[in-house]
């Protein structure tokens, strides 16, 4: 394996509950209230439409699309749901730090360097919205492609805390056989007072509509046992792609980090990032969290 160069899991598409629309000769992110599936290509109007949107749409006999049938592609929660926190260099997309709370690898002058990750609220170097948290959840629509995925991105605190509760949760519920377990995202609203009391749309995942605990963790564990006896190793799989996204030191490139910074930083493409630049102040930093939406 070719060392240096993360191995994700295969996107055939992704899912987004937002779009960018070019206003006033800028490309600037907008919220929406309803999921959009698309293809990985990108022209001026947009990203292309997957075919699944319109099928979906159709099956559920309404114009906005709030819920999807998924399942997962593997058994372990963390390799679905990849989540830390991320500061991107917003003109180039690159990734200059990222940890989990407790280490990070940042680049620095010295190189890359492993150091303390006090999280982005008690980080001199990422604070004031300049780090944020960044999850991708890896999903399976259809059986066209029992390999590939398609990606949902955010770096919403509701999305990735409350998706980290659910993965988790239906482990524990399935006895580990979560790739087997029928699931299906939602599309959630609420609303604070940081966001003015405005609609906060967020992404749950749910048991699929009419099924109960006990119908779906038995299907799972029947699904499990079926593919054990037709030789599908399900263990293997999961140790495989822990290994590819172990093997370089960031798993996205700059590429990924340039779609990321805009579809979810406003405004910021411009901004000077460097540490000696950070904007300051309570307001600010609560309006960095507040403008994630999710």
């Amino acid at each position: 394996m070719i060392k240096g160069l993360a191995i994700t899991p295969p996107v055939i598409g992704r899912i987004s509950i937002g779009r960018v629309v070019e206003k006033n000769g800028k490309r600037l992110p907008e919220k929406d209230d309803q999921f959009t599936i698309t293809t990985q290509i990108q022209t001026k109007e947009g990203w292309l439409p997957h075919p699944l949107d319109e099928a979906l749409r159709k099956e559920t006999q309404s114009s906005k699309l709030r819920s999807i049938p998924i399942t997962l592609p593997f058994n372990d929660p963390d390799l679905n749901l990849r989540a830390e926190y991320t500061f991107f260099e917003r003109k180039s997309g690159r990734p200059l730090c990222a940890g989990d709370g407790e280490a990070c690898r940042r680049h620095t002058d010295k190189g890359l360097e492993s150091l303390p990750c006090p999280s982005p609220d008690l980080c001199d170097y990422g604070s004031h919205g300049l780090c944020k948290p960044y999850g991708r959840l890896y999903v399976q629509i259809g059986d066209d492609d029992e390999l590939g995925c398609f990606v949902f991105r955010t770096t919403g605190y509701n999305s990735i805390r409350t998706l980290a509760a659910r993965l988790r949760y239906f482990h524990a519920i399935s006895g580990g056989n979560l790739a087997t377990l029928p699931l299906e995202l939602k599309l959630r609203g609420k609303s604070t007072s940081q966001s003015h009391r405005a609609p906060i749309y967020y992404v749950d995942l749910t048991l699929r509509t009419g099924q109960s605990m006990k119908e779906a963790a038995t299907h799972a564990r029947g699904e499990a046992q079926a593919q054990v006896n037709l030789g599908i190793n399900q263990a293997e799989l999961d140790k495989v792609a822990q290994a590819g996204l172990m093997n370089a030191q960031f798993e996205y490139s700059e590429d990924e980090g340039l779609q990321v910074t805009e579809e979810f930083y406003r405004n910021e493409a411009n901004q000077d990032t460097s540490a000696s630049k950070q904007p300051s102040g309570l307001k600010e930093a609560l309006s960095a969290k507040v403008s994630g939406g999710e």
